[in-house]
């Protein structure tokens, strides 16, 4: 890879970290169970990985939303965060590996994703908060996951041809 490249792909994989941050910290709703929250970057993380691909966007998605429990006080749950948004990214961007236009292993890939996320989360909660609130989650997480994709499946519905386009054009190079 050329510097130009290198500087284009850091800058949109930060872009897009961002942009998860933006749409996990602005809008949650608490989950008084855990202490948690849910919120609707979960659409935002699926985006990233067609976006920028199963690499970037699971760096993105483990950045953004590590950096949204960092900022809301819930520091506990930074590293499980990001290890569980880049494999949601990760298990997405394998499945969907190569596909550009609304296909349904989009949808096949973002729901893998999802149901890794609420086996983790509930997992991890279990060790954090034990295993009653940890149950008692699983259906606030398995209704985030749900939202996250359809908030997905209406923008890139919506977006289209040009992203469809500027997904292509970036895979060509």
């Amino acid at each position: 890879m050329n510097r130009n490249t290198d500087t284009r792909e850091i800058t949109m994989t930060a872009l897009v970290a961002a942009l998860v941050f933006v749409a996990t910290y602005i809008v949650r709703i608490p989950n008084p169970a855990t202490g948690g929250y849910s919120h609707i970057g979960d659409g935002m993380i699926f985006l990233a990985v067609m976006f920028l691909g199963r690499k970037n966007g699971a760096i993105a998605a483990g950045l953004g939303a590590a950096m949204s429990d960092l900022l809301a006080g819930a520091a506990v749950w930074v590293l499980p965060t990001f290890i569980i948004k880049f494999c949601v990214a990760w298990i997405m961007g394998t499945i969907v590996h190569g596909v550009i236009t609304n296909s349904p292993r989009l949808y096949v890939g973002a729901a893998t994703g999802g149901i890794f996320q609420i086996v983790a989360y509930t997992l991890v909660k279990v060790l954090l908060v034990g295993s009653g609130p940890a149950i008692a989650s699983i259906p606030n997480v398995t209704i985030q996951t749900i939202v996250g994709i359809a908030v997905f499946a209406v923008i890139y519905s919506c977006a289209g041809k040009p992203v469809q386009h500027f997904l292509a054009e970036g895979r060509s190079k």
